[in-house]
């Protein structure tokens, strides 16, 4: 299938840069200074320039973007609502850390947004449905088998998903699927950091676009649950492993 089989439009924000995904809910986005600031941070984070537990300077900020430390605590506290960053009374800002139970928690309310987008789509059946899942799959499988695609692979099915919420119709399923697909997307590329794991992720993606077709709802329920909970499973033993390392490290 080829892109142009998108409408305009659609085909448009998928191709756009996703510098502002913290905002990717806008149609256009105008931002103010403070989300801008947090914009850029947030790209900090999500593509570990920032690692977990970084502290996260105001003045520094403030220096660098050229501004009073003030809209640099309002970009903080949007970042804090996105659960990117932590503040702490006395010590100031840090980049969120990595938790199982963080990931135990986001990835039920993952599942249960996604479960209620998928019925939603479905008995709508946008015209686009189709075609975007099909382009994003055709991106995905070339991701899957590249050694080094982890982090596009993440990316690529961060933007479908957010495309694909876009298409329910309902802004604030959109909204809130777009934000707990943000807050997951580093848990997500540990989850799918080995070749293994981004092949079988590419092949429940293909029954669920199959289900799609036949209009089969329950399974591509089922199908898309599956998906997002066997990633977790592997962030789950990531995270793990990476305790364990940190307990023996001299």
């Amino acid at each position: 299938m080829k892109p142009d089989e998108l409408s305009p439009s659609l085909l448009a924000d998928w191709e756009s840069a996703v510098g502002f995904r913290l905002f990717s809910e806008r149609e256009v986005p105008t931002l103010t200074v403070p989300e801008q600031i947090a914009a850029s941070i947030g790209e900090r984070i999500l593509s570990d320039q920032l690692m977990p537990g970084e502290r996260i300077g105001e003045q520094e900020l403030a220096d660098e973007f050229e501004v009073s430390r003030g809209p640099i605590r309002d970009a903080l506290r949007i970042l804090e609502r996105e659960g990117l960053v932590t503040l702490i009374p006395r010590r100031g800002a840090e980049v969120t850390a990595l938790t199982a139970q963080e990931l135990q928690d986001l990835m039920e309310i993952r599942v249960g947004l996604f479960e209620i987008a998928a019925r939603k789509l479905m008995a709508q059946r946008p015209a686009d449905l189709h075609a975007l899942l099909t382009m994003g799959l055709q991106r995905l499988e070339t991701l899957a088998v590249d050694p080094d695609g982890g982090s596009d692979y993440v990316e690529t099915t961060y933007r479908t998903m957010i495309l694909v919420g876009r298409l329910t119709g309902n802004h604030r399923l959109h909204r809130m699927m777009t934000s707990i697909s943000l807050q997951t997307l580093r848990y997500s590329k540990l989850g799918l950091a080995s070749v293994e794991r981004r092949q079988r992720s590419v092949a429940l993606l293909r029954e669920g676009i199959a289900a799609t077709a036949r209009g089969d709802v329950d399974q591509l329920v089922a199908v898309t649950r599956q998906r997002i909970e066997e990633s977790a499973q592997q962030a789950m033993h990531a995270l793990q492993a990476a305790g364990r390392n940190r307990k023996v490290r001299p």
